[in-house]
């Protein structure tokens, strides 16, 4: 395996590990909306991941684990996708916010910020921060 094909293999695995934490997100409680579905389809496009693989995902969801970015800044972008989920169908229910907190400690945030950081990211999402002014936020 070339060094290219295996650099692309990890973006690849990466993307799909990022992707599953969004859909189990939407999947906390028990239902995908539109609006969730509609959220994932833009995100499946844009982390270059196939209807197949989508439909895997979803039903297998059990089966992914969450792989911790390294930079901060990587962090952050996840969390602000992870963050548009929970408000995508305009609802942050019990289910979301408690799977939220297990994947901001997931990510490699500190459990005993975790909170903190989530309510943060809540209010940036509310207020309609783009990716970059979620980040700077923080």
């Amino acid at each position: 395996m070339s060094l290219s094909e295996l650099y692309t293999q990890k973006f690849k695995s990466k993307n799909r590990d990022h992707f599953a934490a969004i859909v189990s997100l939407a999947l906390a409680d028990g239902k995908i909306t539109k609006e969730e579905q509609a959220f994932i389809n833009r995100t499946a496009i844009n982390l270059e991941i196939d209807e197949d693989e989508v439909k895997h995902i979803i039903e297998n969801i059990d089966s992914y684990k969450i792989n911790p970015p390294v930079l901060k800044r990587e962090r952050l972008e996840r969390l602000y996708d992870l963050s548009r989920m929970v408000f995508a169908d305009n609802i942050a229910d019990e289910a979301e916010k408690e799977l939220m907190h297990r994947l901001v400690i997931g990510l490699g945030f500190e459990q005993n910020e975790a909170n903190s950081i989530i309510e943060k990211s809540f209010k940036e999402i509310i207020k309609g921060s783009d990716e970059d002014e979620f980040i700077a936020a923080f």
